[in-house]
């Protein structure tokens, strides 16, 4: 095909997790982010302070943030 550039030779496409790419995002410096369960339904019990607490994204730690960053190779 006349214009037809493969610029990754033979390889595939790598394809994102699109169940893992809804869940967490990548941070500007490489970390990545996620929502806390438990914000969902059932709140009544929950004190305010825990509430408040559940609604902060956290960081994921070192290890489980590669298998994490394979899943979603392309999203910043």
């Amino acid at each position: 095909m006349a214009g037809c550039k493969k610029s990754r030779g033979d390889r595939p496409k790598m394809k994102t997790r699109k169940g893992a790419a809804k869940r967490f995002s990548k941070t500007g410096t490489g970390k990545v982010k996620f929502g806390r369960k438990g914000k969902r339904h059932i709140l009544s019990n929950k004190s305010r302070k825990r509430k408040r607490q559940l609604k902060r994204a956290e960081t994921m730690t070192k290890g489980d943030a590669q298998a994490i960053a394979r899943m979603i190779p392309y999203i910043k």
